[in-house]
């Protein structure tokens, strides 16, 4: 009959199906591995577009750190170069400072010296004046005195001028 299908039929036909299926799923698997595939080549792509700028910002960190450790070793240098200036110069102040402190001092006892042989000084011509003024013997003493300093040993002689003041305007007299 023919309605009914041999066995050979219904064993072809099943095959046959069989066949188109495994196309079937042949197809969507080359499908499915096309787009893998076109995945993996777009990610190596893209990795290896990653490992080229990877590689090209470690040489240039490298290259920044090498150039950073030079800034900081002269940096280091130049520091080290001023604390010695500024050693050195604090060392020159302080020198200076204790010449200056000297010289102050010798200053300070120069002026007393000064200001105490002009009092003596002062003194000496009063006293000098007064016995002009009286013109008694002792100043005859005083004009017969061929220099300042025999006339102020008259003047000791006679008891107007103490012997130290006398040694004192002779240092004065005599420098």
């Amino acid at each position: 009959s023919a309605s009914e299908v041999s066995p050979i039929e219904k064993v072809v036909q099943m095959i046959s199906d069989f066949q188109g299926k495994i196309i079937k799923e042949g197809e969507e698997a080359h499908k499915l591995y096309a787009e893998f595939s076109e995945w993996c080549e777009d990610r190596n792509r893209n990795l290896a577009h990653e490992i080229k700028n990877g590689k090209a910002e470690v040489a240039s960190l490298k290259a920044t750190i090498a150039e950073e450790e030079a800034t900081t070793a002269s940096l280091n240098a130049k520091i080290d170069e001023l604390s010695a200036s500024i050693a050195t110069d604090e060392a020159d102040h302080k020198a200076a400072t204790e010449i200056r402190d000297k010289e102050h001092a010798d200053f300070v006892a120069e002026e007393a010296e000064l200001v105490e042989t002009g009092d003596m000084l002062s003194r000496a011509v009063g006293i000098l004046e007064r016995e002009m003024a009286k013109g008694g013997a002792s100043m005859l003493q005083l004009k017969n005195a061929e220099s300042l300093s025999q006339a102020l040993r008259a003047m000791v002689d006679i008891s107007m001028m103490s012997s130290s003041d006398v040694s004192r305007l002779q240092a004065f007299i005599q420098s």
